[in-house]
């Protein structure tokens, strides 16, 4: 169910992007089919928005905006693109789910999705336009999005592992290897982030951007650009499956105790012994992934907790976590 902050949020989005003037009638009715929900939560929202000053309400006719569309306080609309955000960020996870399913075909268009996941045009615009950063879906010419090859399988995943085992540590003993100090520096206060709490408080796709920026961040200072090319293609294709796997949190300190082992004999220029940590740190890994296989098949729960609007009978339901 959608609260009624998200309404409001939405409800300013409209006022904003349609440029509405002070004096608009706001009726319950066409905001509840346009956000594709009841009168009730509408009405509810407004009434909030009335408390806020935003809206009047006026006996007998309804409510209406007591504000122009550019007289919005920036704090009120702020919140309302925080609002948008946490929107957004839960039907990323919701598509990125449906897509390890194969409940959403290679090729979609934006009716679609916007039908599918309940979304205006700015919030699937927003929503595509991350996704496509990331490179799991490219704009088909003419119309339409393809998804991108993805890692789907637990054992896709585990292969891609293998594959860094043979050029991660290899990476780390190329001649002229060089890690600048700022980057050590940045890599390490990630870590320790962590471990003071982020290894639970973080979201999902923060802590895969902190391993993927770790460790490309070390491939990287190599020189080598046939290393840094694979290590990326890698990481973009493992994203969705990486997320899955982080419903098992309790191995992440481990996780962070070993980057920063190796970020300490990096910076002492002991790259042999480097190379050794980083070939048992994706070992490790690769043994805590395999003993999660049952977390990674197409079965299993999503990788984030559900914040998003309900859905209509005739969508596929997510599985339970």
């Amino acid at each position: 169910m959608k609260t009624s902050t998200q309404l409001c949020s939405q409800i300013l989005a409209l006022a904003r992007s349609e440029q509405w003037d002070s004096g608009t009638h706001l009726a319950a009715q066409g905001l509840a089919d346009r956000l594709r929900v009841s009168r009730q939560p509408v009405n509810e929202a407004l009434q909030q928005l009335q408390e806020q000053g935003v809206v009047r309400r006026e006996r007998n006719r309804g409510f209406f905006l007591a504000l122009p569309h550019d007289g919005i306080p920036d704090e009120l609309l702020a919140e309302a693109a925080a609002g948008d955000q946490d929107l957004t960020e839960a039907i990323y996870f919701r598509i990125a789910e449906d897509r390890l399913r194969a409940s959403l075909p290679e090729s979609v268009t934006e009716a679609a999705l916007r039908t599918r996941y309940g979304l205006s045009k700015a919030q699937l615009a927003a929503v595509l336009n991350r996704i496509a950063q990331e490179g799991w879906i490219e704009r088909k010419p003419g119309y339409g999005w393809t998804f991108a090859a993805m890692l789907t399988t637990p054992d896709s995943l585990l292969q891609s592992y293998r594959l860094r085992m043979a050029l991660e540590p290899a990476a780390l003993l190329e001649p002229g290897y060089r890690l600048d100090r700022a980057v050590l520096q940045r890599c390490r206060a990630a870590e320790i982030h962590l471990l003071e709490g982020g290894i639970a408080t973080d979201p999902a796709d923060r802590i895969h951007d902190r391993g993927v920026n770790f460790h490309e961040s070390l491939v990287e200072a190599s020189g080598n650009v046939f290393f840094i090319d694979t290590i990326r293609r890698v990481n973009r294709v493992r994203r969705l499956l990486s997320y899955r796997s982080m419903q098992d949190r309790a191995r992440y300190r481990e996780h962070c105790e070993q980057h920063l082992n190796i970020l300490e004999l990096l910076g002492r220029e002991r790259n042999e012994e480097a190379s050794l940590a980083m070939r048992e740190h994706l070992a490790s890994t690769l043994r805590n992934l395999a003993s999660i296989s049952d977390l990674l098949g197409p079965g299993a729960a999503s990788p984030e907790p559900s914040r998003t609007p309900s859905r209509t009978s005739s969508t596929p339901r997510r599985a339970s976590r």
